[in-house]
């Protein structure tokens, strides 16, 4: 089981924050995201702005870290000047 954690204002569609995903296999973490579907489609969209940050198991990762099961992953939106990324801008 693989945990992701979704913190600040970062949530799926459902409102969710703290997800548990089984991973039979190695992928990067990109890669379990894209596998959720449309609840963690909000996070797939930071990901392709560049406008996420991640850790794997408290260390600094990249949407591009391979994961395995067991692995606890935390996602951050920002906007690059140390916001959520998820304001709307002024």
């Amino acid at each position: 089981m693989v945990t992701i954690t979704l913190m600040g204002q970062l949530q799926t569609t459902d409102g969710e924050h703290d997800l548990a995903f089984e991973a039979p296999e190695p992928m990067t973490v990109r890669q379990l995201i894209q596998r959720q579907g449309e609840s963690l489609r909000p996070v797939l969209d930071l990901i392709r702005q560049k406008k996420l940050l991640v850790t794997v198991n408290k260390r600094i990762a990249s949407e591009d870290t391979r994961i395995q099961d067991g692995d606890s992953i935390k996602l951050v939106a920002h906007d690059g000047m140390g916001g959520s990324g998820l304001a709307p801008s002024v």
